[in-house]
């Protein structure tokens, strides 16, 4: 399953048809539809299904308080009015025009009316158009709809108990209620158990007990929902908005995202292993139609809706276009329907095809979206970082980041503010400062930071655990970032020739120049004469450290050091 997931994605990479389809791809063709190598794909998506889990975990770690509140207009009003408008215009089409029963109608048109994640948002992200107005729209949706999940899976296991008879479990308010009171229990455990064991292991300095922990609260947390019947994937919701505010926030998300990323995958793999290709076969008008009706229904409902809030007509149509196809958390409430008697197996597959069909068009609709754009002047004025991340990232809040970032603040710049020092970090906050655990150095987690983002990067470590091979990976990973660091010394300048670093700051040096300047002042010299001393030491210090840089010795150029200073003031010495 891995071999033919690592080829179809990759082609489908290729030709920029998106990692999604490739993996649906290669399940169909390596399931019992075609080649036959893989056994039961039903067992494969059970243990699969993880990948939701930990999605939403993720999901619920993504809702800082500041953020939301930076796009809450956005998020609760233009999503809640697209997933609403959406799903019930989806549900009028499959009730009348595919004749379902109400309740299978409601099942399969509400989550129709969601769109896929998994493939638009790295596509704005990597044509730079996330931080538009138009990308900022389109992310507002999408992470309501990430947030609109949790309800349309209890919706669902609601109806599927009423379905299913007197075994099913208990009746829908009886599950809303305790659906309410697993909310309520795991937020309490989560603020006075797992915050209390997250600051125990960092003050232990453990990265793999972070990952071991990381894991147990994500399935820990699924594990109590199950047993009380409730949505595995709403457990792991509740625990990620628990830690969303914590500092191991990026942390978490870098320890769990190698899990989540193979095991979503490997959930998209089995979801192609389960279409039944001959039921496809025998109703390809049913599943192009219905398509084609998806991809039409959602495009003119999201056009409107721009065109009430004020859109041009260009931006309004690109965005319906944009998110116009199915997502891939159809395929989870279509197994659940499946599951719970609403829908038969064959209905689930057809289903699944036509989410599989709309996703393919997602690449297209995007060529088609990014023409339908308003043009920009080429006189006007870029927008800088705002919205949903920091415009740089300040890597370690000692004494000399903290200095570093109160001015960058003072400026009105957006930060991320990275540590590994537990304490520090409890001292910040007691100062209004929010500083998020990790290890700076690690570069997953400086993309689960943002530095994919951001413009700039200062690396305020102290010692020397920066390294010329690191700068060097970090230019790789973000291009667009400008990397400013503080260095120890003098040789830790020399550790890094030939490393991409906009800029390298020697910790002392600035401030031991401003005493030295004090210092003059004290002895009654006159502004000129303090500027030219200053002026002199900051040439000949400049001339000896690129001779040392281009001999990468230390001791080059020591006639230029402190014995020449000495002499020139032996020639003329200060008076007084």
């Amino acid at each position: 399953m891995l071999g033919f997931a690592l080829a179809f994605v990759l082609l489908f990479r290729r030709f920029r048809l998106g990692a999604t389809l490739g993996y649906l791809v290669a399940g169909a063709v390596v399931g019992p539809q075609m080649l036959g190598l893989v056994g039961d794909a039903q067992q494969m998506i059970d243990i699969a299904e993880f990948g939701i889990v930990m999605l939403l975990f993720v999901v619920g770690l993504e809702l800082d308080p500041h953020r939301l509140w930076r796009l809450k207009s956005a998020i609760f009003g233009l999503g809640l009015v697209q997933v609403v408008a959406c799903g019930l215009a989806m549900v009028a089409v499959v009730f009348f025009a595919v004749r379902f029963p109400l309740a299978a109608a409601i099942a399969v048109g509400l989550p129709l009316g969601l769109s896929s994640t998994a493939q638009v948002l790295p596509m704005l992200q990597s044509s730079g158009r996330l931080r538009t107005p138009f990308g900022e729209r389109a992310f507002a949706i999408l992470l309501f709809q990430d947030l609109s999940i949790i309800p349309l899976i209890t919706i669902v296991a609601a109806m599927s108990a009423d379905r299913s008879g007197a075994d099913a479990g208990p009746p829908g308010w009886q599950l809303a209620l305790m659906t309410v009171a697993a909310i309520i229990g795991l937020i309490a455990a989560g603020r006075f158990g797992l915050r209390p064991l997250y600051r125990l292991i960092g003050n232990l300095n453990e990265r793999e007990m972070f990952i071991v922990a990381a894991l147990f609260t994500v399935l820990a947390s699924a594990l109590v929902m199950q047993l009380l019947g409730l949505s595995t994937a709403l457990g792991a919701f509740i625990a990620g908005v628990m830690l969303a505010d914590t500092p191991y926030r990026h942390e978490l998300e870098a320890d769990i995202e190698p899990f989540r990323s193979i095991l979503l995958g490997m959930f998209f793999l089995a979801v192609g292993m389960l279409l039944d290709l001959g039921v496809i076969a025998q109703h390809p008008l049913f599943v192009v139609g219905l398509a084609l009706a998806l991809i039409s229904v959602k495009t003119l409902v999201i056009f409107g809706i721009g065109r009430i809030i004020g859109m041009a007509w260009r931006p309004a149509l690109a965005l319906g276009l944009l998110l116009s196809q199915g997502g891939e958390f159809g395929f989870v409430l279509f197994t659940q329907a499946q599951a719970g008697g609403i829908i038969s197996a064959e209905a689930a597959s057809l289903l699944g095809a036509v989410v599989t069909l709309s996703m393919a068009t997602t690449p297209f609709l995007m060529m088609a979206a990014s023409r339908m754009r308003q043009p920009q002047s080429a006189g006007g004025t870029r927008e800088g970082p705002n919205s949903d991340g920091a415009s740089a990232l300040i890597i370690g809040f000692g004494r000399f980041g903290q200095t570093v970032a109160q001015v960058l603040v003072s400026a009105g710049v957006n930060l991320t503010l990275v540590d590994n020092d537990v304490e520090q970090i409890d001292v910040a906050e007691e100062f209004g400062a929010k500083v998020y655990y990790g290890d700076g150095t690690r570069m997953d987690l400086l993309r689960q930071a943002g530095a994919g983002e951001a413009t700039m990067i200062v690396f305020c470590i102290d010692k020397d655990q920066i390294h010329a091979e690191l700068l060097h990976g970090i230019h790789e990973a973000f291009p667009k970032a400008a990397v400013y660091m503080r260095a120890y010394d003098r040789r830790s300048i020399l550790a890094l020739k030939g490393a991409p670093v906009d800029l390298v700051m020697r910790e002392m040096l600035e401030s031991a120049v401003a005493m030295a300047r004090a210092a003059l002042g004290g002895l009654g010299l006159s502004v000129q004469e303090i500027e030219r001393a200053e002026g002199k030491f900051r040439q000949v210090d400049q001339e000896r450290l690129l001779l040392q840089l281009e001999t990468g010795d230390i001791r080059a150029a020591r006639d230029k050091a402190f014995h020449q200073f000495v002499d020139e003031m032996r020639e003329k010495p200060v008076e007084g």
